[in-house]
C-alpha cells in the first residue's frame, strides 16, 4: 500500500505531460489521409509510365543501392513525379517521392513513414530534418525542409543507401 501512495504523485505528474513535436522532425501519425498536425496528405503515388526519372538517373540509383536497375516507372504527379526503380526480377528496389507544397504537409509526409518513436533522427543534407529506419524489408530515409519533402525507400537494409539517393535527388532538384 505504501508504494501505491508514493507512486500516486508521480503518476499524477506524468499524466499531465504530453509529447512535443518539433516542426521539421519525424513524428508518429496514423496511416490515414490526415496527420496529427491536421495536414491533409496526398495519396501515395503509384507507378505509371515507363520512362526515365527526370531528376535521378538509373546509374546513380544502381551505384547507391548496389543493384542493377532494369526498368524505371514514374507516377503522374507533377511537377515532380515519384520514381520507381525496378531490379531485374521485376520487383521494386527503390522509390523516391518528392513533395513540394506546404510545410505542414511536407512534415506530415515525413512523419508518416519515419515516426519519431521508431526512427532515428535525420538531418542530412544540412537544413533538412526527418528520420530514417531499417527493417527486414528494407530502409526508409525521409526529410523535409520548409514546404518540401523527399522520401526514399529501398529494399536494402542499410539506410545509408536511401540517404545517398535522397541527397542526390535534393541536389538535382535544387530544393
Amino acid at each position: 500500500m505504501r508504494r501505491l501512495v508514493l507512486l500516486a504523485p508521480a503518476v499524477a505528474l506524468l499524466a499531465g505531460c504530453s509529447a512535443t513535436i518539433v516542426s521539421g522532425t519525424a513524428a508518429p501519425s496514423p496511416p490515414s489521409a490526415s496527420s496529427a498536425a491536421g495536414a491533409e496528405l496526398p495519396p501515395d503515388p503509384q507507378p505509371g509510365a515507363t520512362e526515365d526519372c527526370p531528376y535521378l538517373g538509373s546509374e546513380v540509383v544502381a551505384e547507391a543501392n548496389g543493384q542493377h536497375v532494369s526498368k524505371v516507372r514514374v507516377s503522374a504527379d507533377q511537377p515532380h513525379p515519384a520514381c520507381f526503380f525496378y531490379r531485374p526480377d521485376g520487383k521494386i528496389q527503390l522509390t523516391v517521392r518528392v513533395y513540394v507544397g506546404d510545410a505542414k504537409t511536407a512534415t506530415a509526409l515525413v512523419n508518416k513513414v519515419a515516426p519519431i518513436d521508431s526512427s532515428n533522427p535525420a538531418s542530412d543534407p544540412s537544413g533538412w530534418k526527418g528520420g530514417y529506419l531499417s527493417s527486414d524489408d528494407g530502409a526508409v530515409y525521409a526529410v523535409a525542409k520548409g514546404a518540401s519533402a523527399v522520401v526514399v525507400t529501398t529494399n536494402q537494409k542499410q539506410s545509408v543507401k536511401a540517404r545517398t539517393v535522397a541527397k542526390k535527388a535534393i541536389a538535382a532538384l535544387k530544393l
